[in-house]
């Protein structure tokens, strides 16, 4: 069953680079309501258990190092349609195959950095939206 609501995260790439507000902006106005946002940043225990999915990856390592390398931006998003409207915002994990005018085709540095995480389903919304901001009825 679709929801309304997803969760995004800047990466590290994103807030380093000063492209945080240009983000949040394009997010917003693409018609998407912020329910709640945090800037933090990942220990290597969180990093590792929210990408714990990827842990038999070679890219795990790298992955988990890059996450913890500096500041994220947390954000629950709500919108009909959320979860793929905002992966059709994001465009493809490669910033090379993302389409014109998506945040990955805008500001990704790489495909190992590409400046923000969509959820990828309703289901992993909840997951990955409880994970970052507890129980507290945000899904």
């Amino acid at each position: 069953m679709a929801t309304n609501r997803t969760f995004t995260m800047l990466k590290p790439d994103a807030v380093e680079n000063g492209h945080m507000g240009k983000i949040i902006d394009m997010i917003i106005n693409a018609g998407f309501e912020v329910k709640a946002m945090k800037y933090t940043r990942l220990t290597e225990e969180q990093a590792k258990e929210f990408y714990a999915v990827h842990a038999e990856r070679p890219f795990y390592g790298e992955l988990v190092e890059y996450m913890t390398s500096g500041p994220i931006v947390a954000a629950i998003l709500e919108k009909d349609n959320a979860v793929a409207d905002f992966r059709a915002l994001i465009g493809a994990t490669d910033p090379a195959e993302a389409a014109d005018g998506t945040i990955r085709k805008l500001y990704a540095e790489s495909k190992g950095r590409n400046a923000v995480h969509g959820s990828d389903s309703d289901e992993n919304a909840e997951i990955e939206g409880k994970f970052h901001f507890g129980e507290n009825e945000i899904f």
